[in-house]
């Protein structure tokens, strides 16, 4: 199975369960370590832009370890492809898809592409041109969009045919995925907030370079909300999983996590973490208890007694577990399944 993200939520559940099924998993997951955001954010703190990321980077797989989640196959960076991303927008240019603005960069062309908004099902008249950003009249479509931009001062950059620069946002993703797992693969993951422009772009510059490129399944999880609202660092309205796991066990917040489907958003609440901090205890203390009481049973040569119809329970619950994970990832339900055999063996402890 190939696995392909920008973000790291329900792909990592994914990874795991599918290897857990028996698949061989390429999964790749990539960081974006140069955009206009980093640059400006590296320009402000006196660093270069590689280090600023590198240590973001850094601090991301540690929580990620904190998590316990399994670290993917490939975790590519964008400064480490840039031969690829301008070997993929000279095939897009090749193709008649894309043309240069002289001293910008190089734009898609969406006038050559009629597929162009086939995943997200928008039309060209719901992206408002210049309700956010002023237009660039030298475009030949307000919706083209860059995959290569010319380099500003005080920027880094690389050479290219078009002279020194670096890539778009949506072309990274093109190139990686493309490079790792061909262009055609099975899942493509990332935030619901990435299905336009993000996926719809990427999707346009792959078909445009490559026909035959096809994603078999997207899947886009929803936001972490804070009190109703998308957490963002611009509305400061966040909490970085450090501050929570000062507060809660790190497993408190992935089964906090994994209570809510991956397709809907999470809101917040200390309560939540509170019940799922309980919850987590609840197990982890049946688990000690019950390996207590077989060890008292072990030392004194005895068998364990297993009353009749526990077997049931477990295989009913495994049964469950594999309907639930297999119905587009319903941790909600294998979760509620599985207090089941837990509030079993509690039964038996107190017998």
């Amino acid at each position: 199975v190939l696995l392909y993200c920008c973000t790291y939520h329900h792909n990592l559940f994914s990874f795991r369960y599918l290897k857990y099924l028996g698949y061989e998993v390429e999964y790749v997951r990539n960081f974006t370590d140069i955009d206009d955001k980093i640059i400006r954010r590296a320009n402000e703190a006196g660093e270069t832009a590689t280090s600023l990321s590198s240590r973001f980077i850094d601090e991301f797989l540690r929580d990620m370890v904190e998590l316990q989640c399994l670290p993917p196959t490939r975790e590519p960076r964008v400064t480490e492809h840039t031969k690829e991303i301008i070997d993929l927008i000279t095939k897009i240019e090749e193709k008649g898809k894309a043309y240069t603005i002289e001293g910008d960069g190089v734009y898609f062309s969406v006038d050559n592409f009629p597929e162009y908004l086939s995943l997200s099902g928008r039309s060209l008249d719901h992206n408002l041109p210049g309700s956010r950003v002023a237009v660039d009249t030298r475009k030949r479509n307000p919706a083209d969009f860059a995959l290569w931009k010319s380099a500003k001062e005080g920027e880094p950059f690389w050479e290219s045919p078009w002279g020194r620069g670096r890539p778009g946002w949506h072309i990274e993703c093109s190139a990686m995925s493309g490079h790792y797992l061909g262009h055609a693969f099975d899942i493509h993951g990332g935030g619901k907030d990435l299905i336009f422009p993000h996926h719809e772009n990427e999707l346009a510059q792959s078909r445009a370079a490559y026909p035959e490129s096809e994603v078999k399944c997207w899947m886009h999880n929803g936001f972490v909300n804070n009190n109703g609202q998308k957490m963002a660092k611009a509305d400061k309205n966040f909490f970085t999983i450090r501050d929570i796991i000062a507060l809660y066990h790190p497993m408190a917040l992935r089964l906090f996590l994994m209570r809510t489907h991956y397709r809907s958003d999470v809101n917040h609440s200390d309560a939540g973490l509170e019940f799922a901090s309980g919850r987590v205890y609840y197990i982890y203390q049946t688990l000690q208890d019950s390996e207590e009481v077989i060890s008292l049973y072990r030392d004194d040569e005895l068998d364990v007694p297993v009353p009749a119809g526990d077997r049931k329970v477990v295989d009913d619950n495994h049964e469950s577990f594999l309907r639930h994970m297999s119905n587009d990832l319903h941790t909600t339900g294998a979760l509620d399944e599985l207090m089941k055999p837990v509030r079993a063996m509690n039964n038996n402890l107190s017998d």
